[in-house]
């Protein structure tokens, strides 16, 4: 395992104290909706499908990987570092075993490209995902984020991904190099949504399964998570076009400042935050 390089917080029990920015962003329940929007950014990578997404059947039960990864998270920010350690090394135990050869091309990887789950490339991606999502939701419907926030945020998932198994030098070193990072990815052909993944991707965020009389949320959710979504993963995806892009941004925009100005500063924090940021 790599060392976490966090040597001035080792008294704490925790790896991140009360007023770390990736507890202030992952503790608000708005954030939890980006999970659906990091899987189909995840799934854009057609190495991560077959290493880390289609070989353990986990876009077959999308929910179930959306809850596993969520509770690893919330014990890394939220838990003691005894209950992190320990689900991260099983998640990194289990990642050292899978390993392949796509059986057909996608994009530009060939049929017969070898794979592997604990492929730097391939953590760093999800990672990627990972704070990208949250950080938008958080702005979205939270808050603003300033540079420095972000820059804050952003060395805090450093953490998140040693424990994944990635080393430092493996990460962008800055939050413009982050930014870098994210545009290449999403610019430079390496991503391809492929046949599996699309037909996955209802599942992922339209047909959950979810009681009647919350459809109507739900459907304010899918909204969301694919308005949201980068232009260039939204587009290979398929789905039903949505409005012109300035009218989708207003949509959104609109409801996301009701949310930030009249709702959310308003619920109590029984509502408004994950049950383990009301426990820290």
């Amino acid at each position: 395992m790599n060392t976490v390089s966090l040597s001035s917080s080792q008294h704490r029990d925790s790896y991140f104290g009360e007023r770390s920015m990736i507890r202030r962003v992952m503790g608000e329940r708005a954030v939890s909706f980006s999970g659906a929007r990091s899987l189909l950014m995840q799934a854009a990578h057609p190495l991560a499908v077959a290493g880390l997404l289609a070989h353990s059947d986990s876009l077959e039960d999308p929910y179930e990987r959306l809850a596993r990864t969520a509770q690893v998270l919330d014990a890394i920010t939220f838990g003691p570092r005894s209950e992190a350690d320990r689900m991260t090394a099983r998640v990194r135990a289990m990642h050292r075993r899978v390993r392949g050869r796509l059986s057909e091309g996608v994009g530009v990887f060939a049929a017969g490209t070898p794979y592997r789950a604990d492929d730097p490339e391939l953590l760093m991606w999800i990672l990627y995902t990972l704070i990208d999502s949250a950080a938008l939701f958080y702005t979205v419907y939270v808050d603003g984020l300033t540079k420095l926030q972000r820059r804050a945020l952003w060395q805090d998932y450093k953490v998140v991904g040693e424990l994944f198994g990635l080393a430092v030098s493996e990460m962008p070193d800055t939050l413009d190099d982050l930014d870098a990072y994210g545009h290449e990815m999403l610019t430079g052909g390496r991503l391809c949504v492929g046949d599996w993944a699309r037909r996955r991707a209802r599942q992922i965020v339209l047909a959950p399964p979810v009681p009647l009389l919350a459809r109507p949320l739900l459907e304010t959710v899918n909204f969301v998570t694919i308005a949201l979504l980068p232009d260039p993963i939204r587009e290979q995806y398929g789905f039903s076009p949505l409005p012109p892009a300035v009218m989708r941004k207003a949509l959104v925009a609109g409801g996301a400042d009701y949310l930030k100005r009249a709702v959310i500063p308003f619920l109590p924090n029984r509502l408004r935050l994950v049950p383990s940021a009301r426990a820290a």
